[in-house]
């Protein structure tokens, strides 16, 4: 990648860059490019500069889903790490120098052109703030040899299965382009609180994305909550819910997402009073205390949240492919021990 620098700053302050974007960078979302470009900042300050404007594409303001094109000039302002997020990166390198962690993942498909693993949960899926090792160093690592490894999509820290990662960049670019023409089909299992209204089939409110503020530990996290119809700021999202099984208590329900927000499902099924059991951010948080009690013969630890179903166009054949990853035993042993025994809530 050819870089440019601007102006004539001292060799150790901090100073704009100018990187000029080649074949390999393109169809990179801008927020994913600074990730890996910028190791050390914290995700939060990468996303407060792109907010700011302080980020430009050929002089241009733009946003963190702005796709980068070959040729583009990409603005990076000065950015000042830390001693204390520096000695993390040095630290962080020299692991990576003694190999370690290297980890595979559970893998369903793998061929020439993308990995489809089993993401467990606990797992980020890219290192970032208060993440050293997220799955894609992880794999990066235990695979010196692969020429290109490159996250698809994301999942949540806490929300288990299908994840895929490509391993040409145009099958990163196809594939990435399936995602946002929704030409895949995504089907998650969670378990909620309450028994499901079998009738509420859609879920179509709009979403709106910020972040807490305030001095404690959650400040500069990033929330999102259900706005009005007519919210300038709110983002069309499609949720669409099926019954699997329910009891008077809880429902296992089978979520099909249209949109791709942020924590979609998460806000969506709390928004209607039904929140997925063991979510820390939008969940009831005095019955998953209860359900993650040590010894709890029902005890759930985890949020309920697992990519089941992933349905795709193959990046290189163009074959229709259908993936399944089956509930993790914790999660399955959950549902059998809350759940009245059926066919239907067997373990997919």
């Amino acid at each position: 990648m050819k870089v440019i620098i601007g102006g004539n700053p001292a060799p150790s302050a901090p100073r704009v860059e100018t990187l000029c974007i080649d074949e390999d960078a393109a169809g990179q979302r801008v927020d994913n490019f600074l990730i890996r470009h910028l190791k050390g900042v914290p995700k939060t300050h990468i996303y407060r500069m792109i907010r700011s404007g302080e980020v430009r594409v050929n002089k241009g303001r733009v946003g963190a889903e702005t796709r980068l094109q070959a040729g583009d000039l990409l603005r990076v302002p000065p950015v000042r790490i830390s001693e204390r997020v520096a000695e993390k990166a040095q630290a962080m390198e020299a692991q990576v120098a003694r190999g370690a962690p290297a980890r595979d993942f559970p893998v369903l498909l793998e061929d020439e052109s993308l990995i489809a693993i089993n993401k467990p949960a606990g797992v980020a899926v890219h290192g970032g703030s208060g993440v050293s090792f997220g799955v894609i160093e992880q794999l990066r690592m235990a695979r010196p040899a692969a020429k290109l490894l490159e996250l698809v999509h994301r999942l949540d820290r806490e929300t288990s299965g299908i994840l895929l990662v490509a391993k040409k960049r145009s099958a990163l670019k196809n594939l990435q382009d399936q995602f946002r023409e929704r030409q895949t089909g995504k089907t998650y299992l969670a378990m909620v609180r309450g028994h499901w209204p079998a009738k509420l089939k859609v879920l179509d409110k709009p979403l709106h994305k910020y972040l807490l503020d305030g001095n404690d530990a959650q400040a500069g996290e990033r929330r999102v909550k259900v706005v009005s119809r007519d919210d300038p700021d709110g983002m069309p999202s499609v949720t669409l819910v099926k019954v699997r099984a329910a009891s008077k208590d809880c429902s296992l329900l089978e979520v099909t997402i249209k949109t791709g927000r942020t924590h979609q499902i998460r806000v969506h099924l709390a928004s209607e009073g039904y929140p997925i059991l063991g979510d820390d951010k939008y969940g009831d948080f005095e019955l998953n205390k209860l359900l993650a009690r040590a010894g709890a013969q029902t005890g759930l630890k985890r949020m309920f949240l697992h990519a089941w179903r992933l349905q795709l166009n193959h990046p290189a054949s163009g074959e229709r492919l259908e993936l399944l990853a089956d509930l993790p035993p914790e999660l399955a042993q959950f549902a059998a021990s809350v759940l009245p025994p059926s066919p239907n809530s067997a373990t997919p």
